[in-house]
């Protein structure tokens, strides 16, 4: 049997020919077009993990990287490496501010010049307090704090805001609690400040927040609006009194030191004359010894002696001195006869 030209209705081998070429066109073009695809997919990945493999912490910041979701490291501020794909994942937490939390009033508002805006409509409930003497003080108050560790502020606490906010709530209401009104309203507020500042602290610390309570600050403390005019009688009176108690410590000041200064001077005065008149007898009664002693080596020229002295000091106080004896018929200047000699 032979195959010549064309076998109508039969097999034509030129057409497996044809056949073949276009297989074979067929998967060296797919080759050419899957190799491109499959270099271009790997460097679209590629791209990509560059671009994951960087990330950059602000000066203000501190990074958390998680390592197929443990905790791997706490990064700095700059730039650093992590593996992507979503092996590394990074949470940024702005470290280096201080954050606040408003209670009794919120910010609305900051002006370019500084000047800021506070909206106190619906917060009564935050603010309105019980003191430790059954009266009720409107408390308005700040609580700032800065993030001392990430790893912790994210993972240790469920929404740490809310529980800052909580915390600083129940201890101010416990610090004030145990006050007067009075304390609360005026002199006593930055003890409290202190008290619930170090109470939140204790507390943060307790259940490892990662926290730190950089201050606590009371705005505004007033009365409730129904007893407010009340409330500012009493204080003018309190400070009337107080007025009146200065006044008073002022006159004691002056009155009683310048007393006491005269008693004092009195009994010195005193003491001197009772040291003198002690003196004195001790003297006299040395004298008398002295001449008790003379007396009885000598008795009559010590008694002599002793007339003698006595008659010149009483005579001495003289200015003039006669003696008037019947006897003799002229006066006698005894004392200036004498004072001449």
């Amino acid at each position: 049997m032979s195959f010549s030209g064309k076998n109508n209705g039969g097999f034509d081998p030129s057409d497996l020919r044809d056949l073949q070429e276009k297989v074979s066109r067929f998967l060296s073009d797919f080759n050419n077009k899957g190799s491109f695809l499959i270099y271009g997919i790997l460097f679209f990945l590629g791209l990509i993990a560059t671009l994951q493999s960087f990330y950059t912490v602000q000066p203000k910041e501190e990074a958390v990287v998680l390592r197929l979701g443990s905790y791997l490291q706490t990064t700095q501020p700059g730039l650093h490496f992590k593996l992507p794909l979503g092996i590394d994942q990074i949470f940024k937490l702005p470290t280096r501010l201080v954050l606040q939390e408003e209670f009794g009033f919120r910010t609305s508002s900051t002006s370019s010049h500084g000047a800021s805006s506070y909206s106190k409509g619906g917060f009564a409930k935050e603010s309105s307090m019980l003191t430790g003497d059954l009266n009720v003080a409107d408390v308005e108050w700040v609580v700032q704090y800065r993030i001392s560790d990430p790893n912790k502020f994210l993972f240790n606490v469920k929404d740490p805001e809310r529980n800052i906010r909580d915390i600083s709530e129940s201890v101010m209401r416990r610090v004030v609690g145990d006050r007067l009104v009075g304390d609360v309203l005026t002199t006593g507020r930055t003890e409290i400040a202190a008290d619930a500042k170090d109470l939140m602290q204790e507390i943060i610390d307790k259940y490892d927040f990662g926290i730190k309570v950089v201050s606590v600050k009371l705005q505004d403390v007033n009365p409730p609006e129904s007893v407010k005019a009340s409330f500012n009688e009493v204080n003018s009176a309190k400070q009337e009194q107080e007025e009146t108690i200065n006044v008073a410590e002022k006159d004691y000041n002056r009155v009683i030191p310048e007393a006491r200064g005269r008693a004092e001077e009195t009994i010195a005065k005193a003491e001197g004359y009772a040291e003198a008149l002690v003196n004195r007898a001790n003297g006299d009664a040395k004298r008398f010894l002295s001449v008790l002693a003379e007396y009885k080596r000598a008795p009559a020229i010590t008694k002599k002696r002793i007339y003698l002295e006595t008659m010149e000091e009483r005579f001495s106080s003289f200015e003039h001195l006669t003696i008037v004896d019947p006897a003799v018929k002229g006066v006698i200047p005894l004392y200036r006869g004498l004072s001449e000699k």
